[in-house]
């Protein structure tokens, strides 16, 4: 569907808020998601004392720039489908918002991806050419998750796609990247990052519930209802870190990555905020902390990981 422009009128950018405009594009808060899995599969490399710096900074890089431009994708094709207004809640809407023309998002996204292609080549060159098939594969579905004609994000399977590809997938070639293989334990560690990482969007889902209805989605969040989808909230944070705890008391993990406990307030918090507000803009926050809740479990469980190499 195609907009009508009378309808989105487009302030100029303010010189001084240039930098924060763009910024707010790439929707920062979202980028741990693809920050955190690169460190976490790098610590977990650390205990077969292989670290390549080079090529942790390259997946470092290009995964935050397919985070970005993925999110630049969902800026512009909510905007080309009619679903951001000068009153959309949240950091979306720098199109009808901010005067952002919608060209030059979609190439901004293409350059991020072209910039994440060349490290691609310098990480496949330094570990493996298979990458390359897993790197394109990530990057079409950054790109399906918002575009073309059956968007992912439109459907259940939206935190299935995104825990998977930004949670667990990063974590392995993280780790594949400086070992040269893939074992249970990365596999296993990595999963509480995957289902973080899917909360997020989840989070996403219960704030846009009633707007994503009246759009036709058909996300989890509006499948369960709110109540019931804060429920699955709830229950995912729960399984996070029991998770975490089974791969301590089976000696999968060192003890110090009990340690991840400590991020549990941002939990309650995000699952207090959605269950006292049904305004979007005050479950904002709580959005926000579910993206902080993975930032910092991720965070603490690689530093537990980190120590516990070091004390073995």
């Amino acid at each position: 569907m195609q907009p009508n422009l009378q309808h989105h009128p487009k302030p100029a950018v303010e010189s001084n808020r240039g930098f924060q405009v763009w910024w707010q594009m790439t929707r920062p808060h979202t980028l741990t998601a693809s920050f955190v899995p690169v460190l976490l599969g790098t610590a977990l490399a650390l205990r077969y004392e292989k670290f390549h710096i080079g090529l942790f900074v390259a997946m470092l890089v290009a995964s935050m720039l397919i985070q970005a431009a993925t999110n630049m994708f969902n800026e512009y094709f909510d905007y080309k489908r009619g679903l951001d207004t000068v009153h959309s809640v949240g950091i979306g809407g720098t199109i009808v918002r901010d005067g952002i023309k919608p060209k030059t998002v979609i190439n901004l996204a293409f350059g991020f991806y072209g910039i994440a292609l060349l490290l691609g080549v310098y990480i496949c060159a330094n570990s493996s050419w298979w990458l390359a098939v897993v790197g394109l594969v990530c990057m079409a579905v950054g790109y399906f998750y918002t575009g073309g004609p059956f968007p992912i994000a439109y459907t259940p399977l939206g935190e299935i796609f995104s825990g998977f590809f930004m949670g667990m997938l990063i974590i392995l070639i993280s780790f594949f990247i400086q070992t040269g293989t893939v074992n249970s334990t990365s596999i296993l560690v990595s999963v509480p990052s995957m289902v973080l990482v899917g909360m997020i969007m989840l989070s996403n889902n219960i704030r846009d519930l009633d707007g994503d209805k009246d759009n036709g989605r058909k996300t989890v969040a509006i499948l369960l209802g709110k109540k019931k989808a804060i429920y699955l909230l709830a229950a995912m944070f729960t399984f996070s870190y029991l998770w975490v705890l089974g791969l301590i008391i089976s000696g999968i993990a060192p003890y110090w990555t009990a340690i991840v406990i400590l991020s549990a307030p941002k939990a309650i918090k995000a699952t207090k905020g959605f269950i006292e507000n049904n305004i979007p803009i005050k479950m904002a926050p709580a959005m926000i902390a579910t993206a902080q809740t993975n930032t910092i479990f991720g965070f603490l469980l690689s530093v537990g990981i980190f120590i516990g190499h070091i004390f073995s």
